[in-house]
């Protein structure tokens, strides 16, 4: 009797869900404290520092912030300008070169030795490097009839280098899709291209999402490189303002424009793979 009186289910309200409440609370009050602990020691060492007095001059000036910012804000508009054509664009190449690089049979072959070269080319080559090659080089030409805009040039390199990765991303989620979907939907009629655009690219491009949004990402911070070709967006506007006070608070500025978009980009990030190992999770629970 006593055995199966020790077996019985815990009833609502018991001890057992107390104590979980209390060993939870527990953490979370002893996360805040180590956090508050460490960063307080940090900032007392930071504050300490024999050089405090002269960075907190050079970085921090609240004057300098106040008189930079307006146009630090108007110049960040243009970065923004820039990611969303591009991150359009790039969506677009770069599924063109994934699916030309997943095309099966030997009557493909040259189309996957150009998707291949070009990748191979674009990622190969650093993107600082090429922005020089292209946006100094092409204007340099003096064709006819082509554009010697920098912010232009600026622009096509971006695209280009960046679909070369994103391409590969897009390839990494093809793929990852079984070869069986393909097989049934050719079973069922339908052609190699109806089949790749309606059963095989609509799960590769949900299982990639995370991994797309974290190479664009990238490219926002990227759009800085445009600075070299003389493009005036935030971090050249940062470098102007920085020489006419000789102070450095206007890098500060244009840092935090960068964090404001990135980091909540990162946390959907985080969010969407949480999703979608909630979804693998319940799919495998299910079977």
């Amino acid at each position: 009797m006593s055995g199966a009186a020790d077996s019985s289910p815990t009833p609502t309200g018991s001890r057992v869900p107390r104590a979980g409440g209390k060993l939870r609370g527990r953490g979370v009050l002893v996360a805040t404290v180590s956090t508050i602990v460490v960063f307080a020691g940090l900032g007392f060492v930071l504050v300490n520092a024999p050089g405090w007095a002269l960075v907190q001059r050079t970085f921090f000036d609240a004057e300098v912030f106040a008189e930079s910012f307006p146009d630090t804000a108007r110049a960040f508009l243009v970065n923004v300008r820039i990611f969303l054509t591009a991150e359009g664009l790039i969506l677009v190449l770069a599924l063109v070169l994934a699916v030309m690089r997943s095309l099966p049979g030997p009557a493909f072959f040259p189309l996957r030795l150009m998707a291949v070269a070009y990748i191979d080319f674009f990622r190969g080559i650093p993107g600082l490097l090429f922005m020089y090659l292209l946006g100094l080089g092409i204007p340099a030409l003096q064709l006819p009839g082509v554009t010697d805009d920098i912010l232009f040039w600026g622009l096509v390199g971006l695209v280009l280098v960046w679909s070369a990765y994103v391409a590969e991303v897009y390839r990494a989620g093809i793929e990852a899709v079984h070869a069986s979907q393909d097989a049934a939907a050719r079973s069922l009629g339908l052609s190699r291209v109806q089949s790749l655009r309606y059963v095989v690219l609509p799960q590769a491009v949900r299982r990639v999402m995370p991994a797309l949004l974290n190479d664009f990402i990238g490219l926002q911070k990227d759009c800085a490189l445009l600075s070299v070709l003389g493009v005036v967006e935030s971090f050249r506007r940062a470098q102007i303002e920085a020489s006419g006070s000789f102070n450095f608070t206007p890098f500060l500025i244009t840092a935090l424009f960068f964090l404001i978009v990135t980091v909540p980009l990162a946390r959907l990030v985080d969010w969407l793979a949480a999703r979608d190992r909630r979804r693998q999770t319940a799919t495998l629970g299910a079977r």
